[in-house]
């Protein structure tokens, strides 16, 4: 839809946090008429922002009011599955996701990134690659800055690096990025996909069900699933791939020889970096690197450009950062590992012995692949939150010593006493925050505060 011909259209939002505010503003400035539906009690000042922007709402549940629109545009948090949004589709209200109504607003093109794991640091990875080379980047999504609140602001001469979470893809119609990186797939909120990983799957893949033969699709090569699906895509609509890989010499697109990032890309090899001089450590942050390296090459970023953004890059809060070092133990936040795909890359960083900090509200967790590595790695597992007594039942057994803790006051106590010189204590929850925290931001800077206060 262009942009104009929302003037005086009917649209309902619904959710009224981040996304749904900044999406809210953005159409009140196209024309349309805006109405605001949250389940939750307003927040306070609320009610008079969206007064003043001339948006109207209910706060406290949905109502059949919320059905009163030409269309519909869902907050990442809204579960499809609400009956308000079942009633819209049945109805047939187009129903649309924030970054697709943002997009119809974009002038620049967009780099696209999804997958299980990694988009925060491979999206702010891109970004600092564009930015190092000179070229105006606007870095939003699911990042925490909705792609609303700077749409407007964007020039055909800019770039929009956008993280994409499945839930931000589920209701896309014509979105379009000039290059989408898809990192991995693995089980994770499978809750909102009916407990099936395909219907997870299957959202992801619509980063680049828009993208024709102009455009690239950068794919995790070593993933089965995921080299499937692109060169479907490539076979079915000429749609450019370009792969990443640790495993295998490629083609087209980057991989690892003898410890080097080596491009291939229009018949040309070119020897990037050796992979001891990239900032980011671990097989996961290897990925992450090509991916991001591969995304800035198809965008025209020079080679020298992409080896010096990928050697000064200081990474992002809350991923296996590094808080301090007391009495010879580091102690690493990674509250933004949600889910056990990521806990596994957090334990695989580390060749010392560790001290687990893990646990919060489940997603219907199997735990089955972390075994190996916790009883290789782990000295200490320190349980919290709603899933403690699943954790304790089974990474308990394998560790020496296991416990659970009421706060995370009590487990950094725990964790204090457990580690010894040379360990790791290590922050990786395997799980959502909400039944403790507000988000994993505040969880993570709830331990980075009681950490420093030790």
């Amino acid at each position: 839809m262009r942009p104009e011909a929302l003037y005086k259209k009917r649209v309902t939002v619904v959710g009224g946090a981040r996304s749904g505010l900044a999406v809210a503003r953005l159409l009140r400035k196209a024309g349309a008429q805006v109405f605001l539906t949250e389940q939750k009690a307003a927040a306070a000042g609320l009610e008079a922002m969206l007064d003043a922007l001339g948006v109207r709402y209910e706060f406290g549940g949905h109502t059949v009011r919320a059905l009163e629109a030409d269309l519909m545009v869902v907050s990442p948090g809204v579960p499809s599955t609400i009956p308000l949004v079942v009633q819209a589709l049945r109805t047939g209200i187009p129903v649309y996701s924030e970054i697709e109504v943002a997009s119809w607003f974009c002038q620049a093109p967009i780099v696209a990134v999804t997958g299980t794991n990694g988009k925060t640091t491979t999206t702010s990875l891109i970004g600092h690659i564009f930015r190092q080379s000179g070229r105006r980047t606007i870095v939003a999504g699911n990042i925490g800055y909705p792609f609303s609140d700077y749409v407007l602001d964007t020039t055909p001469d800019d770039v929009v690096v956008l993280e994409v979470s499945s839930f931000q893809l589920d209701h896309v119609a014509t979105f379009r990025p000039r290059v989408s990186v898809l990192l991995n797939l693995t089980p994770d909120h499978l809750d909102r996909y009916n407990y099936s990983f395909n219907e997870y799957a299957q959202s992801k893949f619509r980063i680049f069900a828009n993208q024709c033969d102009q455009d690239v699709l950068v794919y995790n090569h070593d993933d089965v699933l995921i080299r499937s699906a692109a060169e479907r895509a490539h076979q079915k609509r000429g749609l450019r791939i370009l792969g990443f890989s640790q495993k295998e010499e490629l083609s087209a697109g980057a991989f690892v020889r003898e410890g080097y990032l080596v491009f291939r890309i229009d018949k040309q090899e070119e020897v990037l970096m050796h992979a001891d001089k990239l900032a980011l450590r671990g097989r996961h942050n290897l990925y992450n690197s090509l991916a991001a390296a591969v995304a800035a090459r198809v965008m025209e970023v020079r080679n020298d450009v992409v080896r010096e953004s990928l050697a000064s890059f200081e990474g992002v809060p809350h991923r296996l950062e590094f808080v301090r070092e007391l009495d010879g133990v580091r102690y690493i936040n990674d509250s933004k590992a949600t889910n056990v795909n990521a806990v596994w890359y957090a334990l695989e960083s580390f060749s010392c012995p560790i001290v687990l900090i893990a646990g919060g509200r489940d997603k219907g967790n199997d735990y089955t692949v972390l075994k190996p590595l916790v009883a290789e790695k782990v000295r200490a597992l320190v349980a919290i939150g709603e899933s403690a007594d699943k954790l304790m039942a089974e990474l308990g057994p394998l560790v020496p010593h296991a416990v659970k803790a009421q706060s995370m006051e009590e487990a950094i106590r725990y964790a204090r006493l457990f580690a010894e010189p040379g360990d790791v204590v290590l922050l990786s929850p395997a799980c959502a925050s909400f039944d403790m925290f507000e988000n994993y931001e505040e969880r993570g800077d709830t331990f980075r505060r009681l950490v420093m206060s030790l």
